[in-house]
């Protein structure tokens, strides 16, 4: 079946501001609607918009294909109200929330975590983060950051830094480079932004935070995490390829494809097809 001389980039597009929320009267108006969309589309960026297609929380606040980022955020209704959910969503565990995709704060729904924790963090433990560090694979001072909330969790970011031995102002950046190693492996997670008496994060082990979700995803094998990423994107999407798939989930493009053709044979989606005002081959989800 060839359903390319049906349809354009255009229609494609239309497809996607039902999906990303890019149309007034679906776009997201508060915490429920919020948690209804990233339920829905599995997981998001936050503010940031990549290069691979990605729904983006504050484009579905402001419910419009291209917004443009207001110079004045601090006044601005929808990155008040985007803010507001990408802090109040995660303290309540509706939500994950970290530098998960591109380095870049990722919001995952529930359901979809325990696909990434199982391709991001395998089959180790909370404890093997020490077998990572002795391997090469962790920084010092990312140990030493695991060390203190293995010891004591959670912890606020002014005391976590002075249990690190971390607190001066010399040792910021070395610090935050460690936290977002932290995040991106998946080893620990942010449980709250505290504003008074002073702007702080809170910071606990994720094994705990999300206990549940890890004891899902350890049931998970890796073929199956990266087929329920990879059937969801499409879901969401609409159509894409797989270089573009692999580059986002940080993924050998081998899996990829392997993933995509379960995708194929379950009929859920059609490869190899051309469409005007886009150039190459695509994957595109069957519309029927």
């Amino acid at each position: 079946m060839t359903i390319s001389s049906a349809l354009t980039r255009e229609a494609l597009e239309r497809l996607r501001d039902k999906t990303f929320r890019r149309i007034p009267r679906l776009r997201v108006r508060g915490e429920r609607s919020a948690l209804a969309f990233i339920t829905e589309i599995g997981f998001c960026s936050t503010f940031h918009r990549v290069r691979e297609p990605l729904p983006c929380l504050w484009v579905a606040v402001c419910g419009r294909r291209n917004p443009r980022f207001p110079k004045h955020t601090h006044t601005d209704p929808y990155v008040g109200l985007t803010w507001l959910l990408k802090d109040l969503l995660p303290a309540k565990k509706r939500v994950y929330y970290g530098k998960l995709l591109k380095g870049r704060p990722t919001l995952v729904s529930l359901g979809c975590f325990p696909a990434f924790f199982r391709l991001i963090r395998d089959e180790k433990g909370s404890g093997d983060y020490l077998s990572d560090y002795r391997a090469g694979r962790m920084t010092r001072t990312a140990r030493v950051v695991m060390d203190a909330l293995q010891e004591m969790h959670p912890q606020y970011t002014p005391e976590l830094r002075a249990t690190c031995r971390l607190k001066a102002p010399e040792h910021t950046r070395e610090f935050e480079r460690a936290m977002g190693e932290l995040q991106r492996g998946l080893w620990i997670v942010k449980t709250e932004e505290r504003y008074e008496p002073s702007f702080s994060y809170r910071w606990g082990l994720l094994d705990d935070w999300l206990e549940e979700q890890v004891l899902v995803a350890r049931k998970l094998d890796r073929a199956e995490a990266v087929y329920r990423l990879v059937r969801k994107h499409i879901e969401v999407v609409h159509y894409s390829r797989a270089d573009l798939i692999a580059s986002l989930l940080t993924l050998p493009i081998s899996e990829v494809r392997a993933g995509l053709d379960r995708v194929i044979s379950e009929r859920y989606a059609i490869p190899d097809q051309t469409v005007r005002g886009l150039p190459g081959r695509w994957i595109i989800r069957r519309l029927s």
